[in-house]
C-alpha cells in the first residue's frame, strides 16, 4: 500500500472513532482493552499520535514523555493530535527518517502504516465499547494488517525480546501454522527460541487459520473469537499462537 491509500483509511477510521467516542458514554467499558473506558481509549489513541508527530518531526524518539495535557478538553486533544499527525505524514517523503522501536524501519512511512492499522483496531475497540454495529475494513488494509501484525509484531517481538516468550516457546519445534486470507498467505513457524513468518504458496502447514481479511485481522488482535475464523489441523498450536499474540500485542 502506498502512503496516500493509508492516509485515506487513517482518515476514515478516525473519523469513526471519534464519532463513536464522543457519541457513547465516556465510562463505557472497552472489552478488548478492560482496564480501559470510552476515555481511556481516546486518551490513548491521542497519546499515540501526539508521539510518532514528535517522532516524525524531530528524527527520534521523544526524551520525556507524556506531555502535560491537564486543562484540555478529551475531544480538542484527540482532534490537535491528529491534526498534527496527518499534517507530518501527509508533507514529508515516506523514506524520510523519523524514530521508532522498529528497528528495520524508522521512516515515515512505517509510521503512515502503523497509524492506519493502530487507528482500524482501536475503532474496532471503540465500537465494541459502545455496542454498535463494527464498519468493515477494506480488504487491502486487512491484508496489509495481517502481515504487519506477523511480522512487525509477533516475529520481530520474539527475535527482540525473547525474554517475554519463553515459558510460550517451550514444545514448539518448529511446527507451523498457515495464516490465509485474500488470496494471500503467511507460513507463522514456531520454534524454540524464535517465530518466524514468510509469505508463502502453499498449503502445508501443522495448523491452519483461514477467513475473510476483515476477520483474519481481527482474530489476530484478539478483536473476535476463535469461532469466526476457520481452524483445521493441530489445536494445540493455535491455541500457541494466540497466547504468543497476546503478549506480542500487549
Amino acid at each position: 500500500m502506498q502512503n496516500t491509500r493509508y492516509l485515506e483509511c487513517l482518515s476514515s477510521d478516525f473519523r469513526r472513532l471519534r464519532e463513536v467516542v464522543t457519541g457513547g458514554p465516556p465510562d463505557a467499558v472497552v472489552p478488548t482493552c478492560p482496564d480501559w473506558s470510552m476515555a481511556d481509549l481516546g486518551w490513548h489513541v491521542a497519546h499515540v499520535y501526539l508521539h510518532k508527530t514528535e517522532c516524525i518531526r524531530h528524527g527520534v524518539e521523544p526524551e520525556s514523555w507524556p506531555p502535560d495535557l491537564s486543562g484540555e478538553e478529551p475531544i480538542a486533544v484527540l482532534d490537535r493530535a491528529y491534526a498534527a499527525l496527518t499534517h507530518e505524514l501527509a508533507t514529508r517523503p515516506s523514506e524520510a527518517p523519523a524514530g521508532g522501536w522498529y528497528e528495520p524501519d524508522r521512516t515515515v512511512g512505517f509510521w503512515a502504516r502503523r497509524m492506519a492499522q493502530e487507528t482500524v483496531v482501536h475503532r474496532i475497540d471503540a465500537e465494541l465499547a459502545a455496542g454498535v454495529p463494527s464498519a468493515g475494513v477494506p480488504d487491502d488494509l486487512a491484508v496489509d494488517g495481517v502481515d504487519e501484525v506477523l511480522e512487525v509484531f509477533l516475529a520481530f517481538a520474539t527475535r527482540t525480546w525473547p525474554e517475554y516468550f519463553t515459558e510460550l516457546m517451550v514444545g514448539n519445534e518448529g511446527r507451523g501454522v498457515l495464516v490465509a486470507c485474500g488470496g494471500s498467505r503467511w507460513l507463522v513457524r514456531l520454534d524454540r527460541d524464535v517465530v518466524t513468518v514468510e509469505p508463502t504458496d502453499t498449503d502445508e502447514a501443522d495448523a491452519r487459520i483461514s477467513g475473510d481479511p476483515d476477520t483474519v485481522l481481527r482474530w489476530l488482535w484478539r478483536r473476535v473469537d476463535d469461532d469466526a475464523v476457520r481452524i483445521e489441523g493441530e489445536k494445540d498450536l493455535v491455541v500457541r499462537l494466540r497466547q504468543l499474540l497476546g503478549v506480542a500485542t500487549l
